[in-house]
């Protein structure tokens, strides 16, 4: 392929719009910088006017405090470390990494991903293409390398149009990001950052990887069905018959790494049986005093008792299939894995400092409650307030594309905002995370955008960014459209988000 296939084309109109306001943007560690300097800025000249707000909670009259006096100086020197080192996601994720991160790097997720599409049933292989997409944001952004082109090639070999898979693919991968069967990173990140946000109204509150789990858990199996749907009756038909001649190979499955997902498979399926045995076992210290698991030490302790199970199956992997020969490469691929956080663990160091100093200078708690009282003022405290930070968000992320930047800049705003007219802030993230994620894939500010036209390219050889965002944007609205409903049944049914979360706070 020539390089002048994969060059991005110019675009004309909204998109293009889109994108040049995007590209304005500064990267988002110099935006939390640039916030930051806002924060200290406005702290000073607020506090001038001696303005006071009074805590939802516990009713203190609060004093805007300026960040530019001999006291905000001291605590921005002093606070500095501790804010970063102290900021929740960060020991979150970088856990979480260590196991998954020795699971991809030793081959595991790639295999499982590889092995599950091609042993589909053709009447299934759509729904599996999406299903193991949206499942397949597990290995993070290697999903989106892995799992496109390898559908448009199942597509192909069973005579159907390989772009077709490729958009099914894409749209698990992107459109279905945030939602998984198991806790990962993204839940860590997420429900890290929204608990430094509730602080402001309720230091005590924390909002754990699983407040979201019941919720996101079902959307697996809602958006594979629709997207399954879509692809079938929509979009390949739209596309017509493929005829081109292509030397597409399938990836076939080794007998090492058969073997290497057999054992796998049975370690995993061990560790998870003396788990439950654990749980289950009378007295139980995974349980709490009453015996029940809302809350208890199993809940609390969720983020480890995930990380050893990646580190068992991705040890047991990579010994079989000869990836592990020694002891020495257990840390070499952690290492690997950690290499690829260095950029998240730079902005999580200008991010923590501008929700500290938000925080601090108690402007957190005066924009939260002036944003409520106006909101109150017009009537809109319903459910249509959630629908509206909904559309919001999914707008935004046309030109911000980072899904823990955008949560880092608006958890502080909307989530106590939310929390005085009573919503409870794993709710909100919920909200956050559907819109954040149904509009990756047609945002272009997405950095996949190119490697999918690449991809692309390789079928239809004439294929703009504009063919790409044609095919993929009814996948988006799709997405963003049954979530909304999903998250409108959830509310009228009472049905809890996660282990003892529900709209609003308790």
């Amino acid at each position: 392929m020539s390089e002048n296939e994969i060059q991005e084309p110019r675009q004309k109109g909204f998109l293009a719009a889109v994108e040049r306001a995007g590209n304005k943007l500064p990267d988002p560690f110099m935006l939390f910088v640039y916030l930051a300097v806002f924060v200290i800025i406005t702290s000073c000249i607020v506090s001038l006017f001696n303005v006071t707000v009074m805590h939802p909670r516990t009713q203190e009259v609060m004093e805007i405090k300026s960040l530019l006096s001999g006291e905000g100086v001291q605590y921005i020197l002093t606070s500095m470390l501790t804010n970063f080192t102290g900021f929740a996601p960060l020991g979150l994720v970088l856990a979480m990494m260590i196991g998954i991160g020795l699971a991809e790097r030793v081959g595991l997720l790639e295999a499982t991903i590889k092995r599950t599409i091609m042993k589909a049933p053709k009447r299934l292989v759509s729904f599996t293409i999406v299903f193991v997409g949206i499942m397949g944001n597990i290995a993070s952004d290697a999903a989106f390398v892995i799992i496109p082109p390898l559908a448009a090639t199942v597509y192909y070999i069973l005579g159907r149009h390989p772009l077709a898979g490729l958009a099914a693919g894409f749209a698990g991968v992107g459109a279905g990001f945030t939602a998984n069967l198991i806790v990962n990173g993204t839940d860590g990140l997420l429900s890290g950052i929204s608990t430094e946000a509730i602080k402001i109204f309720d230091s005590n509150m924390v909002v754990t990887p699983v407040d979201n789990y019941y919720f996101m858990a079902t959307s697996v199996f809602l958006l594979a069905i629709v997207g399954a749907i879509l692809t079938d009756k929509f979009i390949e038909p739209r596309l017509g018959k493929f005829t081109r001649k292509m030397d597409n190979k399938v990836m076939e499955s080794s007998e090492h790494e058969g073997r290497g997902l057999r054992n796998a498979g049975i370690a995993g399926f061990i560790y998870l049986a003396l788990l439950a045995v654990g749980i289950y076992w009378p007295g139980s210290i995974l349980r709490n005093e009453d015996g029940g698991l809302i809350p208890s030490t199993f809940l609390d302790g969720i983020i480890p008792i995930i990380l050893f199970f990646f580190i068992v199956v991705g040890i047991t992997y990579g010994r079989t299939t000869g990836k592990i020969k020694t002891s020495q490469d257990i840390p070499r691929f952690m290492s690997e894995a950690m290499k690829d956080l260095s950029g998240y663990i730079v902005l999580i160091f200008a991010a923590s400092q501008f929700i500290s100093y938000f925080n601090w200078s108690n402007l957190g708690v005066w924009v939260a409650v002036s944003g409520a009282n106006f909101l109150q003022n017009i009537g809109l405290t319903g459910i249509s307030v959630i629908l509206a930070y909904i559309i919001f968000t999914a707008l935004l992320n046309l030109i911000i594309f980072s899904g823990s930047a955008k949560w880092a800049l608006e958890a502080p705003i909307f989530i106590p905002l939310f929390a005085i007219l009573g919503y409870h802030p794993g709710f909100v993230q919920i909200a956050y995370r559907i819109a954040d994620s149904s509009t990756n894939i047609i945002t272009p500010m997405n950095p996949y955008l190119v490697i999918i036209l690449s991809f692309m390219k390789e079928y239809n050889p004439k294929a703009g960014l504009g063919t790409l965002m044609a095919l993929m944007l009814p996948y988006s609205m799709s997405f963003l459209i049954i979530w909304i409903v999903q998250l409108l049944i959830f509310i009228w049914f009472d049905i809890p988000f996660g282990p003892g979360v529900g709209v609003y706070l308790p």
